[in-house]
């Protein structure tokens, strides 16, 4: 089963993955997440956790097609990204605009977010590449389900992360 953590940084889900990001740690495999180095129809999971917030809109596009691509008929791609709906939600209620700018604008290593979505935003997205039975997805039942990250993102115990899945 060839299992792809887009995005991953310094989180290592061991051996059964292959771990894709620009960053330089001794278990990444390779490091562009636009262009993957796998065959058409090859990869059984693709997933990427707070990742897709640091391309715009039009950027994102070819780059899901490019999963889609390495995905084999009905593999499953499982994406979690700061949830724009719930970040509102949060902020109408706290009026704390401070809790969610670090979820809505991120930065790494210099870089920051470029869009956000919603369950809707996202939905159509995934939806216009030609992926299927996208569908919300429990965190805590997945084979990442151990390690910790951003799927699992919270404030005053509330998910701030939106967590689709759907499939090629």
């Amino acid at each position: 089963m060839v299992k792809l953590h887009l995005g991953c940084g310094r989180r290592n889900f061991g051996k059964d993955w292959d771990h894709i990001d620009k960053a330089d740690f001794s278990h990444i495999k390779s490091n562009d997440v636009k262009v993957l180095p796998y065959e058409d129809k090859s990869v059984d999971v693709i997933y990427a956790c707070h990742l897709i917030a640091y391309f715009d809109r039009e950027e994102i596009i070819p780059i899901l097609k490019e999963w889609k691509r390495v995905l084999r008929p009905g593999g499953t791609l499982r994406i979690s990204t700061p949830d724009f709906g719930h970040l509102i939600k949060n902020y109408k209620a706290t009026m704390n605009v401070s809790e969610i700018l670090g979820p809505m604008y991120g930065k790494m290593d210099g870089v920051y977010h470029k869009t956000i979505y919603d369950h809707f935003s996202l939905f159509e997205l995934l939806l216009s590449i030609g992926f299927k039975d996208i569908k919300k997805y429990n965190r805590w039942r997945t084979e990442h389900a151990r390690f910790d990250d951003h799927s699992a993102a919270a404030i005053d115990g509330k998910l701030i992360s939106l967590n689709l899945q759907c499939y090629a």
